[in-house]
């Protein structure tokens, strides 16, 4: 176990929009959101109260309330038997000892001189906050996301493409 605390859930609405890693929310994956753990992280959640667990994989940042450990899909609070009360008391479990799943992120421009990354950083930031420039010392690559599910990125690169913009999905530096 790594943390207790109260767990509660998205409500609704949430539907379809972007989470902090870049993937569209979906109230039937079994995500959540953590404060400080890695994208991609995958825990085990306990409900203290009736003793249903289940994995999800950290995809998002939150919950904003105070005295909250974590913030569930739908489907998780569901399974959890938290949907109903809104809130339950959980411990927490990384499963760690998996090799790390490959991440994918969408690649919209690779520049050897840096202020040009910076320019298309700065027009993405304003629609994809999660946009960033990953640079290796010779190729300033500009980058939106980050993705545990292939097709999540692939959503993200067709939907950059329908507004123009050229874009291809790839493998994540770790």
């Amino acid at each position: 176990m790594i943390e207790r605390g109260i767990a509660s859930w998205y409500g609704p609405g949430f539907d379809g929009r972007r989470t902090a890693s870049g993937e569209r929310y979906r109230r039937t994956s079994m995500t959540a959101a953590h404060r400080s753990l890695p994208f991609g992280t995958r825990v085990q959640v306990k409900n203290v109260e009736n003793g249903a667990t289940v994995v999800v994989t950290i995809n998002d940042r939150g919950p904003f309330a105070r005295g909250r450990v974590l913030d569930l899909s739908y489907q998780a609070a569901r399974e959890l038997g938290v949907s109903g009360p809104g809130t339950a008391n959980v411990e927490l479990a990384i499963l760690g000892d998996d090799p790390p799943a490959t991440r994918y992120t969408v690649q919209v421009g690779a520049f050897s001189d840096p202020d040009y990354a910076l320019l298309l950083h700065r027009e993405l930031k304003r629609t994809y906050p999660e946009a960033y420039v990953h640079s290796d010392g010779i190729w300033n690559r500009v980058q939106v996301g980050l993705f545990t599910d292939r097709e999540n990125a692939e959503d993200l690169r067709r939907e950059l493409g329908a507004m123009g913009m050229s874009a291809i999905v790839v493998a994540a530096a770790h």
